[in-house]
């Protein structure tokens, strides 16, 4: 009897393995549980009645992006690596820029077309085109190209003078070549920052919109689609997309300078002649006996250059400043064009809106006396100071 229990339960125990395994799937076997759903000719679904009415902020939304979209192009440009193993060996980079006139210029990032053998700009409507750069400046990070379509619809320029920290901005662009991307956030500050080639961008826009790789030299926006800015680049400690924190070259530099890009292909960047300054506070103008508390004291003037035609004075006194020898008894320069002075910066700010040939009045105290100049600007040479 107890060598027969062990033999009955191993015969069941395979009897009951081969019945599941053979007729498990069959027709006649059916799980318990599955018995018990139900199997309907139609699943019934809670539908919305009608698409909800789109709030104010979304069609302004809209309508930013549909009336600005035509106007931003992909930008695609070539250059030659040299590979070890392969020897020269293209590659590509991808940006974004906007049209601003019907005859085909586009507006963009230096660095976008940088060393590139070869442009293509595909427009909103995939239609492609081979660009040609008609100008570019590495010191603001700008560059024109043109391409050989008539009739388009260009971006319409802004001003970037008065804005103001919390204002609404809209960047459109191609981040990792997805192109016709439109982005949201507000203006995070105003400041200078060094751009990706190594420039100064003097009142930078700053902005929390997502800005990524492929944005470069899109525009950015106002809440009336307004070009204020050209996104330029990121800060992201690494990572290589958006942390929140974008840059945008405003607006009125790149009006400065347009018609030098599309006419000389360069910058003809405005000088005042002066080749040393030194900015001047409360404390140094009180040691110095100074007429006013703030300005440039003027160090040297490049000789024949437009500030020693105009008669400005520099200095011939040699004193020290801890180490540095500098120069007393020149002209302290305190306004530019009603534009109050108080660093080399101001100076560069205020011929950042003009162009060589203008007319600036300068004002200067020369001792107590103040006095009022008129200086015809030059064309800054090589090697001279930015500022000056």
């Amino acid at each position: 009897m107890k060598i027969l229990r062990p033999l009955i339960f191993s015969i069941a125990l395979v009897l009951g393995f081969y019945l599941v395994t053979t007729h498990g799937s069959g027709a006649g076997f059916h799980l318990p549980f599955t018995e018990s759903i139900a199997r309907p000719t139609k699943i019934e679904i809670t539908q919305a009645a009608a698409p909800p009415p789109l709030d104010p902020e979304e069609q302004n939304n809209i309508s930013v992006y549909r009336r600005v979209i035509p106007a931003v192009v992909n930008i695609t440009s070539t250059a030659v690596a040299f590979d070890f193993f392969y020897g020269p060996v293209p590659q590509q980079g991808q940006g974004s820029g906007f049209i601003i006139d019907g005859d085909g210029h586009i507006l963009t990032n230096y660095h976008v077309i940088a060393g590139a053998r070869q442009v293509e700009v595909t427009l909103s409507n995939k239609k492609k085109y081979r660009a040609d750069v008609i100008g570019s400046d590495r010191q603001k990070d700008l560059a024109v190209l043109q391409i050989p379509a008539k009739n388009l619809t260009p971006a319409v320029l802004g001003d970037s003078k008065s804005l103001e920290v919390g204002q609404k901005v809209y960047a459109i662009g191609n981040p990792f070549g997805l192109s016709g991307t439109m982005t949201r956030g507000i203006i995070s500050s105003i400041r200078s920052v060094r751009g990706p080639e190594g420039n100064a961008i003097d009142q930078a826009i700053q902005t929390d919109a997502a800005i990524n790789p492929g944005n470069s030299g899109g525009p950015l926006l106002n809440s009336h689609g307004e070009v204020i800015g050209i996104n330029s680049m990121i800060l992201t400690g690494g990572a290589e997309q958006s942390a929140g924190v974008g840059f945008a070259i405003p607006i009125n530099s790149a009006k400065a300078v347009l018609n030098d890009l599309v006419e000389f292909g360069r910058v003809r960047r405005p000088s005042l002649g002066i080749a040393g300054l030194l900015p001047i506070g409360p404390e140094l103008a009180d040691q110095m006996g100074l007429a006013a508390d703030a300005g440039v004291l003027m160090q040297q003037v490049v000789p024949g250059g437009t500030a020693d035609r105009a008669g400005l004075l520099v200095g011939r006194e040699r004193a020290y400043l801890g180490n540095t020898p500098i120069y007393i008894g020149g002209d302290l320069i305190v306004e530019i064009d009603d534009q109050d002075i108080q660093t080399p910066q101001d100076i560069a700010n205020v011929l950042d809106s003009h162009h060589a040939g203008d007319t600036v009045k300068v004002v200067v105290y020369r001792g107590k006396q103040r006095l009022s100049v008129s200086v015809t600007l030059d064309e800054s040479r090589s090697g001279q100071q930015r500022a000056a």
